[in-house]
């Protein structure tokens, strides 16, 4: 009877596993068909947001969509650029080809629908960059690090011209403020590289901006200290190298920025050190660290918002539509950073609370971050990436770049009780992106599942 008893308890078993074979079998052959595979190509893939203000969260790039009809003419912000061979002055002896790299990727970062939107975060920065580098350039073969009046004009013209001549904007110049004294640091007293290697602890310079971690160069720096150190020693010419107290921290006279043009120089000293993609790695990393810490926007009084939100209640339909009204002006200016909206939302609110307005009228009116960059649709915002990024174009994509945060974050309101806002602080961090209820976490590029964004599109309706 036992034996009866176990035998068909097994055969119940194996029955039992037959069936639980079968269902996965039925199971797995339908996940199967569902599968898709992701190819490298695939861009929108949200992938797990890191905790931190240096390591931004990575979103959807903004795209063009596909010309969809090839027989009409292709929009402004798919450009149609026909190269050609720039008219030279003849007086720049430099080797241009040797800097084709850099020179290709600053039109593309400064081409013509585009250079105006994202002067401030993408396009100066990088033709900066290409000042430093072009002016290690010529010294290597003069050993020198900086060059004449003459010179100078002439290769400024050359520079701007070969830029030109791939696609970029002519009003570079209007643009980022530069002239050919840019590449001159005439107040700086050490001008060639014996003088300079005599004065300076390069092995330190070297180790401090070789490689310079973006992720933490803003709020610990090693290399922008070592750059201030270097600056000062030369200006000095070479006085008290090791860092005196008696250095002036000024390092100006009668208005002109000597410190500041001994930095030119030791950027100039760096470049001749460094490869190309190295320092121009470097040079865009330092400028990042410059532009995120201000707001680039513009705010008039804003009379019509005080008025709709100060002594009436805060909630009312009136206060929310000056306030968007007031915030829609500003959104025709240029691209932001997501911590450049950060700090405007931050400036914009406490213009408001030294007004009278008590209210967190962003959290009322539902302002998010990505009011305070441009528009596409009107509807969505664009924040750019906090860490260097550039302009990319392609016959299929036409020109795109990556947008950062593109879900709706909301604008921090000013605290009374803090009196400046730390984008270093610890505890500083963006709100994690949502988690979608079906994967049970954020996405993850190890396994290949992420969660799918809609694309952004940017139109003609924005103002170029």
């Amino acid at each position: 009877m036992e034996s009866s008893s176990s035998g068909s308890c097994f055969q119940g078993t194996v029955y039992h596993w037959v069936v639980l074979f079968a269902v996965w079998l039925c199971g797995s052959q339908h996940v199967l068909s569902q599968e898709t595979t992701l190819e490298p190509k695939d861009k929108f893939l949200l992938s797990d947001p890191p905790i931190g203000l240096f390591d931004p969260i990575e979103i959807s790039p903004s795209v063009l969509p596909h010309n969809p009809n090839p027989v009409e003419p292709l929009s402004p912000m798919y450009p149609n650029y026909t190269s050609y061979d720039p008219v030279l002055t003849g007086k720049c002896h430099v080797n241009f080809s040797a800097l084709s790299y850099i020179i290709d990727k600053t039109a593309s970062d400064c081409s013509i629908p585009l250079a105006p939107l994202v002067a401030d975060v993408i396009c100066c920065p990088q033709v900066n960059s290409l000042m430093n580098i072009f002016q290690a350039a010529y010294g290597t073969g003069n050993a020198t690090l900086v060059l004449n009046q003459a010179s100078a004009n002439a290769c400024f013209s050359d520079i701007m011209s070969i830029l030109a001549s791939k696609g970029a904007n002519t009003n570079i110049p209007e643009l980022c403020t530069l002239r050919p004294s840019n590449l001159i640091d005439a107040s700086c007293p050490v001008k060639d590289i014996s003088s300079f290697e005599k004065i300076v602890n390069v092995s330190k310079l070297i180790d401090a901006c070789s490689s310079v971690d973006p992720l933490k160069e803003c709020c610990r720096p090693v290399c922008q200290p070592a750059i201030a150190e270097a600056a000062i020693h030369i200006s000095s010419g070479g006085a008290n190298m090791f860092g005196s107290s008696s250095i002036p921290g000024t390092g100006s006279v009668a208005g002109i920025d000597i410190v500041g043009d001994c930095k030119g120089v030791v950027h100039s000293w760096l470049s001749m050190k460094l490869s190309s993609e190295e320092a121009n790695s470097a040079f865009r990393v330092l400028s990042g660290c410059k532009v995120n810490k201000v707001c680039p926007l513009e705010f008039d009084e804003p009379a019509s918002v005080v008025k709709a939100c100060g002594k009436a209640s805060s909630s009312t339909p009136s206060c929310c539509a000056a306030l968007h009204s007031y915030i829609g002006t500003r959104q025709k200016q240029i691209f932001v950073t997501n911590l450049q909206a950060i700090n405007c939302a931050t400036m914009f609110g406490s213009m408001l609370q030294k007004a009278g307005v008590v209210d967190d009228i962003y959290g009322l009116c539902d302002i998010d971050l990505k009011d305070f960059s441009l528009q596409a649709f009107g509807q969505q915002g664009c924040l750019l990436r906090s860490l260097p990024t550039d302009i990319e174009f392609d016959n299929t994509t036409g020109i795109s770049f990556t947008c950062d945060l593109s879900d709706n974050i909301a604008a921090p309101w000013p605290s009374s009780s803090v009196q400046s806002l730390s984008l270093c602080a610890p505890e500083m961090s963006l709100p994690a992106l949502p988690v979608s209820p079906k994967s049970g976490s954020s996405g993850t590029s190890r396994t290949g599942i992420g969660v799918l964004l809609p694309l952004v599109f940017l139109t003609m309706t924005i103002s170029i």
